[in-house]
């Protein structure tokens, strides 16, 4: 059973919620979902995913990051003004209070205490991020994951900070979307603690799946293979897909799963109920 919340953050930013497998909340572990730079929870493979791990028995919550800049329409990048005042320290502050608001009991009373994070590109590197913060997270599983947010140049920081914004072209919708200078300011003011993915995974101590397409052309895997670098080897697997792109051959609108996808849904839930 699938089921619609709506949860204020403590700015009083609205986050859209669906969870999955509803019945299951009092007595499973749960799964949030994490989605990536320029993701929502509707896009593509999330449905199919929640739909996935609610028949296997676990409590999923699915949500949209308040600035993420798909509003109430849930499929449409309407909000983008948001998105451009978006910063990489609010996402994992979001994250970190919806965590706060299953354990006190938001979405209902439940007794199983294990949680796992799926995060999907940059959404890895933010539910590492969090896990650092969050010590009640048990394990996670990051699909093709950045290493690192620092992905522009020089001269693009310049430009940047010269025009207040910076500009990046939806490939899907065609959209021309900002992202203003405040994006860059926390990664530079931050860049050291609260944002240093290395120092997050050295420390992480928990159950990691690093999972990552061979052809990914947005997110290289050299960078999944940095984060099994500096990962605890006792406590990682890394699950590597030939053949697939970013999103695993996924599209969206969906249009249907394929056999390399389904296998990172067996092997992520292996994973989880092995750990």
């Amino acid at each position: 059973m699938k089921k619609d919340f709506t949860f204020f953050s403590s700015k009083q930013n609205k986050i859209n919620i669906s969870c999955y497998g509803y019945e299951n909340l009092l007595n499973s572990p749960a799964i949030f979902l994490v989605h990536g730079f320029k993701g929502f929870k509707d896009w593509g493979f999330g449905p199919y995913l929640c739909d996935y791990f609610a028949t296997k028995g676990y409590f999923v919550v699915a949500f949209n990051f308040s600035h993420n800049g798909v509003g109430d329409n849930l499929f449409e990048f309407d909000q983008l003004e948001k998105f451009a005042a978006n910063t990489f320290s609010l996402e994992i502050e979001e994250l970190s209070e919806l965590l706060d608001a299953y354990q006190n009991n938001f979405f209902g009373e439940k007794l199983n205490k294990n949680i796992y994070l799926i995060g999907h590109s940059r959404g890895g590197a933010i539910s590492l991020l969090t896990a650092k913060l969050k010590k009640e997270i048990t394990a996670l599983a990051v699909w093709a994951s950045i290493a690192n947010f620092d992905r522009y140049s020089e001269r693009q920081k310049e430009n940047w900070k010269k025009k207040g914004y910076f500009e990046v072209l939806n490939q899907r919708t065609k959209q021309v979307m900002k992202l203003n200078y405040t994006l860059l300011e926390d990664l530079l003011k931050n860049k050291d603690d609260l944002l240093n993915i290395e120092n997050a995974v050295r420390n992480l101590n928990r159950p990691l799946l690093i999972a990552h397409a061979r052809q990914d052309l947005a997110v290289k895997s050299e960078e999944a293979e940095l984060l099994y670098e500096w990962s605890n080897k006792n406590l990682t697997e890394f699950y590597s897909i030939e053949n697939a792109g970013h999103t695993f051959e996924i599209k969206h609108p969906f249009e249907g799963s394929n056999k390399k996808f389904d296998d990172l849904l067996s092997k992520t839930e292996f994973f989880f109920r092995n750990n």
